[in-house]
């Protein structure tokens, strides 16, 4: 493990950070991202993505001296003059730690039978709240479409607590989607949905497909419906945030597939 203490923000590394940080163009030229916080940084190091190189506030929690223990000698790790990382940092209070990863290249699971499409959701906070949710309840897969936000955003990757490290995370065109959906059922959260959720039967290969709050679903992504589902609400509420809206359908397809075969 090599160090050294920087204190230019004309730093080749403090750029291109800044740049991963900032700029989609560049996540997508340089095929990286950035991941801030301990807990991030360790679940990077513990996943098998390559990780490039860390960042390091000069001075920082013993909580840091914990993740920097576990690295391998071969990785890069820098210590920043502890304003020029405030400044490069992309939390109000960071934890004074950030690091350069690939973008992970996954391929599609074997036997897929669990996904979840997000089609147009355009809030990154949503966007890695489902991620997490899509994680956590065993999704296989989640398939991204035109116009949803950018998987690698800072605010994606922190609400996403992780995913992005373990859970196969692709963009696709409709065409490639649609062969690869062949055999599954596409259900469709809505609030003015055909049956509720709860008479669904999730058990056999299916995929969920949610829409953004403000715009739905797009036309190409309503070719691919199968059944339309709502949420049983009590209060007035006309419709749910899509982030919510995801983690009840992903967990009642964890419930129906854990409870020996009944609805």
């Amino acid at each position: 493990m090599t160090q050294e203490i920087i204190t230019s923000p004309q730093n080749q590394y403090v750029q291109e950070a800044r740049a991963l940080l900032s700029q989609p163009k560049a996540r997508r030229k340089l095929q990286a991202f950035a991941a801030e916080g301990a807990r991030l940084v360790e679940d990077g190091l513990r996943s098998g993505v390559r990780a490039r190189y860390l960042l390091a506030r000069t001075v920082h929690p013993a909580r840091v001296d914990a993740v920097l223990s576990q690295c391998p000698e071969t990785l890069p790790v820098l210590l920043v003059e502890d304003k020029l990382f405030d400044s490069l940092a992309d939390t109000v209070t960071s934890q004074g730690i950030l690091g350069v990863f690939d973008l992970p290249a996954w391929n599609l699971p074997d036997g897929l039978n669990f996904a979840l499409i997000l089609d147009q959701l355009r809030d990154p906070g949503n966007l890695g709240a489902t991620l997490r949710s899509a994680e956590a309840a065993g999704a296989q897969a989640v398939f991204l479409t035109p116009g949803t936000a950018d998987t690698f955003a800072p605010k994606v990757v922190r609400s996403g607590m992780g995913a992005h490290f373990r859970l196969p995370i692709l963009q696709l065109d409709w065409e490639t989607l649609a062969v690869i959906l062949a055999g599954l059922n596409v259900f469709h959260a809505d609030m003015g949905g055909e049956i509720s959720c709860w008479q669904a039967d999730f058990r056999l290969p299916c995929a969920l497909l949610i829409g953004g709050e403000a715009e739905g679903i797009s036309p190409a992504a309503a070719n691919l419906v199968t059944l339309s589902v709502r949420i049983p609400m009590a209060g007035r509420n006309e419709s749910l945030n899509a982030a919510v809206s995801a983690g009840i359908l992903l967990f009642e397809v964890l419930r129906q597939r854990s409870s020996g075969g009944t609805l």
